[in-house]
């Protein structure tokens, strides 16, 4: 469950908005909420196509620049050390492309994510030595290497950084560190990407001759998947990028990117953020999670259109397998937290596992976000040593939680919202104990689902959706509007595409919104028709034997009358007890259920052979405003420790089961009940 919230917003300043730059009324409320209302930025953001920001201003830039152009006039070997991810297989082929095309000597490597892992390694660093390479610029990756750097130094070559992550409290010992987060730099924008930072020394050692527009016409087909498939804000320099990427890659001269284009599926559709990145970007990702990220690189660079479909189709053939190891680790989780629901009280779900493939941890770790609200991990084992990856909610900085957890790791690195990391088995259990000690001292703040504003339904039309072309491209930092419809009764519910979408029919007075729910089927939907409703959907125009129709997308929904923040908070009390935490007398007496409320929640599931839908729909259909959501899931614990009912909870599913009973139960022999009514008389 999230916490729905409505943006909010000057009214005033957005019909001040709408006047002075002659733009629609539901633009420029849209333009205020993302807090895009002086003239300079408005104009940027809407019709700024080619200005990117003085490369210069990132320190150590003309540091870089100087150590380059020496090596391409002395012809010293230059090797390009990428990553396997879509940012780093973009950097490398941009930059590799760029320094060819010059007529520097260059060559390029990427570490392969099992058994390299991330970043700059001691035996690829004796290989680039062997091959004679005099000057190693990395890309995307780099800040970390203080040891690796150091021993290329030792053997005669030198580095240049270029990368984007957060320095740690020692830099490495370079000719040149291009990070915009490190101290002293005073670039003006900062949510530059790894290929971002790559295209920006292209730039620079263009220098005074560099055509920004030329560049970008140049590089931004590559620039654009990997700032897309790096979730970095798009405004400011990535907005641009963006926006000249997107029309390049729909008309590309680059056969890998037309060869992956049409492999996937997307060859005569229109190339949005969207399908770039659910589409493109994964089987980029793939090549790295699988193996193939050296062949991805040679895909993107290479001009025989045959070897590029060859290694498009792999790359394809790869995210097919990717998605079938990614369901296997999931499925395994589900069954654990199915058995031990424990797992996903914690403040931090960690989770490990024997051998799981360490492509796919991160992806995990963010599904298990997305379903759990909360910051999660995810570990593989190998023996004695562990791989993890996490991912984490909006508001909390899990590379703070796992740094301060640093002397049981063998290696570490990321950003507040994805981290990774290395350590021996036998630290798990300390690790667990130790960052969920950490959480306790600092807030973690409840999931959001963030409306952009509420709507009439009476209101929505094709104009509205071809308004908000304005905003495109869409993207982390300017998402795509998502919109409130209150109060909506669920007229109609029609299965399509095989019983995987459903159609719905929603009214408000007279306003009738047909609507669709993707990837839901009747028997997952725990909505009947008569139920009132809020939706929170996206608009988009379709276009069919050309006529244009309005789309409505339901993105998420909920019962209107449900108070969130009072079952969100019941359900932190409960999950708080349940860990054992010290809780007040007053929150443990919240907890304890009254016989009444025992019989009443029995009797329901009697009446109805069980449940099949989530614990917050089941307070909804039980109509007793004075229960709370922790004390109802205090009751199904009872009834579960009785033998009265099973209950099996998942990521996507909720099933509660009657058990056959014999004869009568005592409710006090619980130890739920006993616990709580301990903690009662002894707080």
């Amino acid at each position: 469950m999230k916490k729905w919230t409505v943006a909010k917003l000057n009214k005033d300043r957005a019909v001040a908005i709408s006047t002075k730059h002659e733009l629609p009324m539901l633009i420029s409320m849209l333009l205020d909420i993302r807090g895009i209302v002086s003239d300079e930025d408005i104009n940027d953001f809407l019709y700024n196509d080619s200005e990117l920001t003085d490369p210069f201003e990132i320190k150590d830039m003309d540091k870089a620049v100087v150590r380059i152009k020496s090596a391409i006039e002395n012809y010293e070997k230059i090797c390009i050390y990428g990553d396997f991810d879509a940012d780093g297989v973009t950097s490398t082929a941009l930059l590799y492309s760029y320094l060819e095309a010059v007529g520097a000597n260059v060559m390029f490597y990427i570490p392969a994510r099992e058994g390299e892992g991330y970043g700059m390694n001691m035996e690829a660093v004796n290989l680039l030595c062997e091959n004679e390479v005099k000057l190693i610029i990395t890309v995307d990756n780099g800040i970390a290497a203080v040891d690796e750097i150091a021993y290329a130094k030792s053997l005669g070559i030198d580095t240049v950084i270029t990368d984007h992550h957060m320095p740690n409290t020692e830099l490495p010992d370079a000719v040149a560190i291009v990070d915009l987060h490190q101290d002293g730099c005073d670039s003006s924008f900062k949510e530059l990407s790894g290929v971002g930072v790559a295209l920006k020394l292209v730039m620079a050692i263009e220098g005074e001759y560099a055509d920004p527009e030329q560049i970008l016409e140049n590089y931004s087909d590559l620039a654009a998947l990997g700032t897309i498939g790096d979730i970095v804000p798009l405004i400011s320099d990535n907005r641009v990028i963006v926006k000249n990427g997107l029309l390049h890659i729909s008309n590309s001269d680059r056969c890998g990117i037309n060869a992956l284009v049409e492999e996937s599926g997307l060859s005569n559709r229109k190339i949005t953020t969207g399908n770039i990145s659910f589409t493109l970007v994964p089987r980029i990702n793939a090549g790295g999670r699988l193996g193939l990220s050296k062949k991805t690189v040679s895909m993107l660079l290479t001009d025989d259109e045959q070897q590029a479909y060859d290694i498009a189709l792999e790359l394809c053939e790869d995210n097919t397998q990717r998605q079938a190891i990614e369901k296997e680790i999931l499925d395994d989780i589900d069954e654990r937290i199915k058995r031990n629901p424990s797992i996903i009280q914690n403040r931090i779900i960690v989770v490990c596992g024997e051998n799981w493939h360490q492509g796919v941890i991160g992806i995990v770790a963010s599904r298990l976000k997305e379903a759990y609200g909360k910051p999660s991990i995810v570990i593989s084992v190998d023996d004695d040593t562990c791989r993890a990856s996490g991912r984490s909610v909006k508001g909390f900085s899990l590379c703070d939680a796992v740094f301060a957890c640093s002397d049981l790791l063998t290696q570490f690195g990321g950003h507040p919202m994805a981290v990774g990391f290395g350590m021996k088995a036998e630290n798990i259990d300390a690790f667990i104990t130790a960052i969920n000690d950490y959480a306790k001292s600092v807030e973690i703040p409840v999931p959001e689902l963030e409306l952009d504003c509420k709507l009439n339904p009476a209101q929505l039309s094709v104009s509205l959706a071809d308004q908000l072309s304005l905003l495109e491209p869409f993207g982390a930092g300017n998402p795509t509007p998502l919109f409130g419809l209150y109060n909506m009764k669920l007229a109609d519910i029609h299965e399509v595409g095989g019983g995987k979408h459903l159609k719905l029919t929603l009214t408000r007075g007279d306003s009738v919104v047909t609507a669709m729910r993707f990837s839901t089927s009747k028997e997952e939907f725990p909505y009947v028709v008569g139920d009132t409703l809020d939706c929170a959907v996206t608009l988009d125009k379709n276009i069919y034997n050309n006529i244009e129709s309005l789309s409505v997308i339901i993105k998420e929904l909920r019962f209107s009358d449900i108070d969130e923040e009072a079952i969100l908070s019941s359900k932190e009390t409960f999950e708080a007890f349940c860990r054992g935490d010290d809780i007040s007398k007053d929150n443990a007496v919240s907890l304890l259920p009254s016989r009444e409320e025992f019989a009443l929640v029995y009797r329901y599931l009697r009446a109805n052979g069980g449940y099949s839908y989530s614990v917050d729909s089941l307070l909804y259909r039980l109509s007793c405003d004075t229960l709370p959501f922790g004390r109802l899931r205090v009751i199904l614990e009872c009834m579960s420790e009785l033998s009265l009912i099973e209950i099996y909870e998942g990521m996507n599913s909720s099933v509660i089961k009657l058990c056959d009973v014999e004869g009568k139960v005592n409710l006090d022999d619980s130890i739920i009940i006993k616990k709580l009514k301990e903690v009662s008389a002894d707080a």
